[in-house]
């Protein structure tokens, strides 16, 4: 079993930056993807950013140039910087871990930015 523990959510200015950690505990294979995914009222779960267990990342175009994925020891923990965070990055952000054969879910921390 895993589980996912998140920090570092809340309220900020929009311009403002949070830091957003994400710790995974458990059976964690040496082959899995990481990443953060959000949900805002009345929209659809989307994606945010990723990051392997060898370092490749993706990024939702919204995102691009204002996020930064790290992973820095490669297995356990995540993290998503968001910088110059704009009212439409208001959602809880969900930390996720895919490794077969199948995903893992956090409970979810609310970001909240205010224009």
């Amino acid at each position: 079993q895993v589980q996912l523990v998140e920090s570092g959510g809340g309220s900020v200015q929009a311009g403002g930056s949070l830091r957003l950690s994400c710790v995974a505990s458990g059976s964690i294979f040496s082959l899995n993807k990481m990443g953060w995914y959000r949900q805002a009222p009345g929209k659809q779960h989307e994606l945010v950013a990723t990051i392997t267990s060898s370092g490749n990342t993706n990024y939702a175009d919204s995102v691009k140039g204002r996020f930064t994925i790290s992973r820095p020891n490669a297995k356990n923990t995540v993290y998503l910087q968001m910088n110059s965070l704009k009212p439409d990055d208001t959602a809880v952000y969900y930390c996720n871990l895919g490794q077969v054969p199948r995903d893992y879910w956090g409970q979810g921390t609310q970001v909240t930015v205010s224009s």
